[in-house]
């Protein structure tokens, strides 16, 4: 295999785990803040309170421990791909993160959505058919 099929390779394995940490972590996240209650900016001491709140809740822990597990990956692919690559490829959480709101949340996604998802995910395609990496030397 040659270098820069090692390399193409390893960005789509290090792109589909930033997928999936970052799209768990946005919804775990997002789930153990809406059962702690709603954070009130109001006054400081009931910012304080809804902050507090949310950090007593395990899946908030665990959204913010597979959103470090994205960005250390986001990190490390960051360091052989280009970010003109990288963004828009890692883009596909946004149709993840969709259906994961949709599927677990019960959250209402309209058509308008829907399209709208399916666009990026064409994108994803387009951006996927490129280098992963255009400039410097691949290692």
């Amino acid at each position: 295999m040659s270098v820069a099929s090692r390399v193409r390779m390893k960005t789509y394995v290090l792109i589909v785990l930033m997928v999936a940490f970052g799209a768990m972590g946005d919804v775990l996240l997002g789930k153990g803040m809406r059962e702690s209650g709603g954070i009130s900016l109001g006054s400081f001491g009931s910012f304080v309170d809804g902050i507090v709140r949310g950090f007593h809740n395990n899946l908030v822990w665990v959204g913010i421990l597979s959103l470090i597990i994205f960005f250390l990956c986001y990190m490390l692919v960051l360091s052989w791909a280009d970010y003109s690559f990288v963004s828009p490829a890692s883009a596909i959480s946004y149709a993840v993160v969709t259906f994961l709101g949709w599927m677990l949340l019960g959250e209402a996604v309209n058509s308008t959505r829907w399209l709208g998802v399916l666009v990026i995910c064409l994108g994803v395609f387009l951006v996927g058919h490129t280098p992963t990496r255009t400039t410097g030397e691949i290692e």
